[in-house]
């Protein structure tokens, strides 16, 4: 028992961790795209109006 206890907590620290910063980083990193896609759409929008004047 004491064996699967000490196993289970070495593959946590191995990829616990890993695992926490990636999943940190996508998040991020999904709110990062989500604000440049609407920087984009704006920007589209933009040229479009300039386009029709």
């Amino acid at each position: 028992m004491i064996m699967d206890y000490s196993v289970f907590v070495q593959l946590l620290g191995n990829f616990g961790f890993p695992i926490a910063v990636t999943l940190f980083l996508l998040v991020k990193l999904e709110k990062k795209l989500e604000q440049l896609e609407q920087a984009i759409q704006a920007l589209s929008q933009t040229f479009s109006k300039e386009d029709r004047q």
